[in-house]
């Protein structure tokens, strides 16, 4: 029989989050997977990766069962059986918010979600399990806005990871984010405001197409353009009365573009043990031309980088764990 690890579903309460703008809860439910040896080998001490999901997503989907597409702890555990990994311990975060999620940032607008992870989670992390509880055996990882979340972390927190995995994260802002805002705006007007709009989407039982398009582009200006006095306490890139874009809101969305962070941030990357970059080559939001200049800006510092295309498009690419999570252990045991 396969040696399994097993799940414990804690329950965090956090300093931080309480009496966030957006009223999200701050008591959040992060499961926590144990690797099969972690209950018997009462002595050993394990690396541990930080797992983010993507835009509209939580720790617990980590978990969901599928026939094709195996949760992360059957997935760790086959992996660890076929010597493909190493053990670690691996913590599924819950950053989402009533916006969709947090990019794992501090934003006025909806809370102190990068200082939840780094200030609190990590060291109660540290506390509460046998980690091996330095740098260089802690890593960050994730699919989409959790891939994301893991290029900002690893570079703005050297001091607390040592590998990061992005899986389709986001980067190249002026593709994957600003063909959207043309529709965003006509929807938003025809709604009658940025308000409106989210009470009618939260009303829905049946989301469009175009209402996610809206609702994803309102996330991501809430977390990159906080402004108290906009509605809703953030800016969008475009004037809501006659849809005419925003050059200044839009460039403080591009402070946040990993190929801008990049410029300042070089030196943290380079102290990485991994850097894990990969994406499908029919990206539907065109991250795979992010993946690869982001691939080529590393590349003309000299900093060593793991970039691979797969034949995919965004969804359903749980699987590309399978390449990631074995490079990563490794790389935090060593």
């Amino acid at each position: 029989m396969m040696p399994r690890g097993r799940v414990v579903i804690e329950e965090f309460t956090s300093r931080v989050l309480a009496g966030n703008p957006l009223g999200d809860p701050h008591v959040r439910r992060i499961p926590v997977y144990l690797p099969p040896s972690y209950d018997h080998e009462r002595a050993r001490r394990y690396p541990v990766i930080l797992v983010l999901t993507g835009f509209g997503g939580r720790g617990r989907m980590l978990l969901n069962d599928h026939p094709w597409s195996p949760s992360l702890d059957d997935r760790m555990d086959a992996l660890l059986a076929a010597g493909s990994a190493s053990e670690a311990i691996l913590v599924m975060a819950d950053c989402f918010t009533r916006l969709g999620g947090s990019q794992y940032m501090d934003s006025a607008a909806t809370g102190g979600y990068e200082t939840h992870l780094i200030e609190e989670l990590v060291p109660w992390i540290d506390a509460r399990y046998r980690t091996l509880p330095t740098r260089e055996h802690r890593g960050v990882m994730g699919k989409s806005s959790g891939g994301y979340g893991a290029l900002r972390l690893g570079m703005r927190h050297p001091e607390i990871f040592a590998a990061l995995a992005s899986h389709s994260g986001d980067a190249y802002f002026e593709y994957c984010y600003r063909g959207d805002v043309p529709k965003a705006a006509s929807v938003i007007q025809a709604t009658g405001g940025i308000r409106r709009f989210l009470e009618r989407f939260e009303a829905r039982p049946q989301k469009g197409k175009d209402d996610f398009l809206t609702f994803n582009v309102l996330g991501m200006a809430a977390c990159y353009s906080p402004d108290p006095a906009g509605e809703m306490g953030f800016a969008v890139p475009w004037d809501l009365e006659t849809g005419a874009f925003r050059e200044d809101v839009w460039a403080r969305w591009l402070v946040h573009d990993p190929l801008r962070m990049l410029e300042t941030h070089a030196a943290a990357v380079a102290e990485m043990r991994l850097v894990y970059l990969d994406c499908g080559s029919r990206d539907e939001y065109h991250l795979h031309l992010g993946a690869r200049l982001l691939s080529r800006a590393l590349s003309e510092r000299g900093i060593t980088h793991v970039h691979q295309e797969f034949d995919d498009g965004h969804m359903n690419v749980a699987y590309r764990y399978d390449v990631s999570l074995p490079l990563m252990t490794k790389a935090l045991a060593g």
